[in-house]
């Protein structure tokens, strides 16, 4: 990882997304179009920031398959911040068991939470799909 892409995931994790856009502006490998777009869902731009890792989550190649999972993750979060329920569900779960295989437990029990949110909030927070959710949850233990 280079010093800008380490700098815009400092500047990310500080709360500093404008930082961190400095940083990355004008690039457009992977790892940059990922931080983009999670500056600019913090920003609130959700439209550009789906945009952005959609286009990170394609740019990372095979070997690269966790960057793409945290992607994916991200992406989910933000239909799910826009109520996007159409979201494909499949892509989530796949998303968090590569996270899982993979050892990166806190982005899988990131994806975990967001399939629980989901679940929970599918039929308006019906009783039908919190029974859904709390399965779902139980097997996160």
């Amino acid at each position: 990882m280079d010093s800008l892409i380490t700098a815009a995931g400092r500047a990310l994790a500080a709360g500093d997304p404008l930082g961190a856009l400095k940083r990355v502006a004008l690039r457009n490998d992977a790892p940059a179009l990922a931080l983009r777009g999670i500056a600019m869902a913090r920003l609130g731009d959700l439209v550009r920031a789906k945009e952005l890792l959609k286009s990170a989550a394609r740019a990372f190649g095979p070997r690269e398959a966790v960057s793409r999972a945290r992607c994916i993750v991200a992406e989910a979060e933000i239909a799910l911040v826009s109520r996007d329920l159409t979201w494909p569900a499949k892509a989530l779960e796949t998303a968090r068991a590569t996270l899982e295989t993979h050892g990166d437990l806190l982005n899988a029990a990131q994806a975990r939470y967001l399939e629980v949110r989901r679940h929970s909030c599918a039929d308006g927070g019906g009783r039908k799909c919190l029974a859904c959710a709390e399965r779902a949850s139980g097997a996160a233990d």
